[in-house]
């Protein structure tokens, strides 16, 4: 999945320098090091679950832009995500173009 996440962005015209992590306890390690620009993570995940790695960056002190790729979008974990700090949850199936829709304004 993260290799499809990354041809992605790639043709939605993002050339940027992609660090990846096997699950979420390692997101939390090499976002707190490397102090990304964004955080692109899936809900679920070994470890630490999404949600959980933003609460914990969040706890941290950490205020980096985050939002989720992942395959399920009910309202629900959409309002757990708003109210976590996640700037924007992007459900399978994505697009470069529903990539662009959210990046874009975090660029700005």
């Amino acid at each position: 999945m993260r290799q499809i996440v990354v041809r992605t962005l790639r043709q939605a015209g993002y050339d940027w320098d992609i660090t990846e992590a096997a699950d979420g306890a390692e997101a939390f390690a090499i976002a707190r090091a490397e102090q990304p620009d964004l955080v692109l993570s899936d809900w679920n995940m070994p470890n630490m679950t999404g949600i959980e790695l933003l609460r914990a960056l969040r706890a941290a002190g950490d205020d980096v832009p985050f939002g989720f790729v992942t395959s399920e979008g009910s309202d629900e974990m959409r309002e757990q995500a708003d109210v976590a700090g996640a700037l924007f949850l992007v459900a399978k199936p994505f697009t470069a173009e529903s990539f662009r829709e959210v990046i874009e304004p975090v660029l700005a």
